[in-house]
């Protein structure tokens, strides 16, 4: 999927939710019969401004020094927690969340925080974290997004969609849920569905390039061929930039035989620079639907230098060059193509083509030998052999060349069959008058 980075956004948006946390003066008052009641206030309100600031290392220090003092402070080890992640000190601000917890297991604070630091770490435990916020905060839209979020990043798309149906039970016009649940139905592979997700979303915020993006591929994959151009098109208008969205646009209108269109968005993505291999063969396929052979073979020799495994290339290649007469060049790429699958009976069959046309009948007549080694050879196939023979001057295996495709051809009317018939009587008369 191209959406990983808006599941992220998503986690950003979801998170923004953590500062409103960390409100350490109001969520803890210190009694006075404590020895150090003053300081530990005093401590508190420091870490509190520090917030205030964003100067996230001043509130840990104060925190520490805190907990120096009173180390079971649930709420504090919390929101050093807090202060840690705004630092980017992951394992740190996981090892306090995980102390709040053990001295307040009903801290849902605690679990939504650390649900989010294992999410993109370690999914699984997330989803076991994140399982005990919804037990403590069942009729919470956000606790269920968080939990099928992380279920999303575990691989369990089915999973997460049933907790983003719960999000969205409890808060409808959740747009970030809506295209959540949008995404994990489309990993599940429920398109229909995904995509009454999306037109959902789209009715809250249309104007996401996002939201067009994910609606795009969930079309695409349903075959709805030129709805998802079009929507491909709406995201590009947004992002004209993304050269890897306008190759997969070109893709769908070749399907639709738009090739004028199609070659304009390959022309589009290219301007950056260079060309991927996949716009190459989609240029190639446009030059063969258009019958501009010639036009194919620079663009399939780009191709190749991109790709030296695929046999597809050079037989490709081949059938260009074949088209445009230039047999002894189709018979070269075919030959490349053939060493790369040597067990296709296609590329064989070409190659013995080209060679044939070029005139090279004793490397045609060779073909032939490995084509009838895997199958019987057909009537064409003993015709062609035929006048390989028949060229060379070896009229007796031309003879009976000639008599095996006289016996396999069913058409009488054919050119093959009046030529062969001609040659075999001809072919005749010369070895029996050798014979005297």
């Amino acid at each position: 999927m191209r959406s990983a980075t808006r599941l992220g956004a998503i986690l950003f948006l979801l998170a923004s939710g953590l500062p409103v946390l960390a409100q350490t003066s109001n969520r803890r008052v210190i009694h006075e019969q404590d020895p150090s009641a003053v300081e530990l206030q005093q401590l508190l309100s420091t870490a509190q401004d520090a917030v205030n600031r964003k100067d996230f290392a001043a509130a840990a220090d104060a925190y520490q020094k805190y907990l120096a003092i009173k180390p079971d402070e649930p709420t504090v080890h919390f929101d050093l927690g807090y202060s840690y992640t705004a630092l980017g000190r992951a394992a740190d601000a996981r090892g306090e969340f995980q102390k709040a917890i053990e001295l307040d297991p009903k801290m849902a604070d605690a679990y939504a925080s650390l649900g989010l630091l294992e999410t993109d770490s370690d999914p699984a435990a997330a989803v076991a974290t994140l399982n005990k916020l919804v037990e403590l905060r069942p009729d919470e839209a956000r606790s269920h997004a968080l939990l099928g979020m992380a279920l999303d990043r575990a691989g369990k798309p089915a999973d997460a969609a049933t907790e983003y149906q719960a999000a969205l039970k409890i808060d409808p016009k959740d747009y970030d849920a809506h295209l959540a649940l949008a995404r994990s139905l489309f990993n599940a592979k429920r398109y229909a569905e995904a995509e009454t997700e999306f037109r959902a979303a789209q009715a809250i915020h249309a104007s996401d390039p996002a939201l067009s993006l994910g609606l795009a591929e969930c079309l695409e994959a349903q075959n709805k061929t030129a709805e998802a151009a079009d929507a491909f098109a709406a995201y590009l208008a947004a992002a004209p930039g993304d050269a890897p969205v306008r190759v997969e646009r070109a893709a769908l209108l070749v399907k639709l035989q738009k090739y004028d269109e199609a070659l304009a968005e390959l022309d589009r993505a290219a301007k950056p620079g260079p060309e991927t291999l996949r716009s190459l063969k989609l240029r190639a396929q446009i030059c063969f639907a258009t019958n501009q052979y010639a036009a194919a073979i620079p663009v399939l020799q780009r191709a190749i230098a991109l790709d030296q495994g695929d046999a597809s290339l050079p037989e490709l290649l081949g059938r260009a060059y074949f088209e445009t007469r230039d047999y002894a060049h189709a018979s070269d790429a075919l030959v490349a193509a053939l060493n790369r699958n040597p067990s296709s009976m296609d590329i064989l069959r070409e190659l013995t083509a080209a060679e044939y046309l070029n005139q090279n009948y004793g490397a045609a007549l060779h073909g032939l030998e490995l084509m009838e080694k895997r199958q019987p050879l057909t009537a064409a196939n003993w015709f062609i052999r035929a006048t390989c023979y028949d060229k060379l001057g070896e009229a007796a295996q031309a003879l009976d060349a000639y008599k095996k495709f006289l016996q396999l051809n069913t058409d009488l009317n054919s050119d093959s069959y009046f030529e062969a018939s001609s040659r075999a009587r001809t072919l005749t008369r010369e070895l029996q008058e050798k014979k005297r």
